[in-house]
């Protein structure tokens, strides 16, 4: 039938209407809020590019948990920085690290909530890379054993789920490896299967304090022009034990979503980086966009591309919107 006996708009004429026949639905419950642990006692400090999120010492990162948990989202994921840097990295596997005793802490109070927790070295490394350093190289193999020795001291912790992201290859595979061996065959990994070399991670860095001392992240992260190349990274990741998979940045790339989710069986995250909630958060402080109505839209259009969970830091604002 064509006009006017078909009137699409009939079904538009009311809130309730539109609800009624909404396609796609988002909860806070499929969300994942970002937390930014740092060492000492009573530190919750803002980070300037990231306005509404903060610099936490492990015991004020339980009370953001405590308050995460409360408003229904589904889980935290924890990035850590260290007391000092060197050139492997090594507080990253210090069982008395802060992002150690934030896992720990966050577990014995917030009982329903999921903690997930970042596997990089780029935090804890004096240049900033994300794996081992031969000259001005990141050498691949050797990188491997200190993810998984990462990845076991945060099981030891008590992460229910870590999510490298690197993006060594073969390093899902060594995880997965060193967690069974460890006895930690039921943590689960959620693979960085999709990262891009993206100009969007720049708030991130400065808030992790991660940004390289010397070139960039393009010879390992993704060139943000492939897909291909995505569905490759994704399957290989599956292949070697990845529970979910992740694409990220995810605004700019939604197609990347949707032929992940087309194509795989696995749970497919996204993450809504630092610069794309960055843009959002300047635009609304100058009065130019309703930052509601904007941030339910980028959610939105991300589940609708295929997104089971999203990473935002979007996350607590919009539970509470919703509550």
């Amino acid at each position: 039938m064509s006009f006017p006996q078909e009137r699409p708009r009939r079904l538009r004429r009311a809130e309730r209407l539109r609800a009624l026949v909404r396609e796609t639905l988002v909860t806070p419950a499929q969300l994942v809020y970002p937390l930014f642990v740092v060492p000492g006692e009573g530190a919750r400090r803002e980070i300037a590019s990231l306005p509404g999120c903060f610099h936490l010492s492990p015991d004020q990162a339980v009370r953001e948990a405590r308050e995460v948990e409360a408003l229904g989202i589904a889980g935290v994921i924890l990035f850590g920085l260290p007391k000092a840097k060197d050139p492997l990295g090594s507080e990253a596997w210090d069982e008395e690290g802060a992002l150690q005793q934030a896992i720990r802490a966050i577990r014995a109070e917030c009982r329903d909530l999921l903690v997930i927790t970042d596997v990089c070295l780029c935090e804890y490394t004096s240049h900033g890379h994300c794996g081992v350093l031969e000259g001005e190289e990141v050498r691949n193999d050797p990188t491997l054993e200190l993810l998984a020795r990462m990845s076991v001291s945060h099981a030891r912790a008590g992460a229910h789920v870590v999510a490298p992201s690197d993006m060594m290859d073969g390093r899902v595979g060594a995880i997965r490896r060193g967690l069974d061996a460890a006895g930690f065959a039921d943590t689960a990994i959620l693979s960085y299967a999709a990262k891009y070399a993206s100009a969007f991670y720049g708030p991130f860095r400065d808030a992790a304090g991660s940004a390289p001392q010397f070139g960039d992240r393009r010879g390992y992260q993704m060139d943000p022009a492939n897909v291909r190349e995505a569905l490759r990274e994704v399957r290989l990741d599956i292949e070697e034990g990845a529970d979910l998979v992740m694409v990220k940045p995810a605004l700019a790339y939604l197609d990347v979503v949707r032929a992940v989710r087309a194509a795989f069986d696995r749970p497919v995250a996204a993450y809504n980086v630092s610069g794309e909630y960055a843009m959002v958060k300047a635009a609304a402080q100058h009065g130019w966009i309703d930052e509601e109505r904007i941030v339910r839209e980028v959610l939105t259009c991300l589940r609708r591309a295929g997104a089971d969970v999203i990473l935002t830091y979007h996350a607590k604002d919009f539970a509470r919107w919703t509550s």
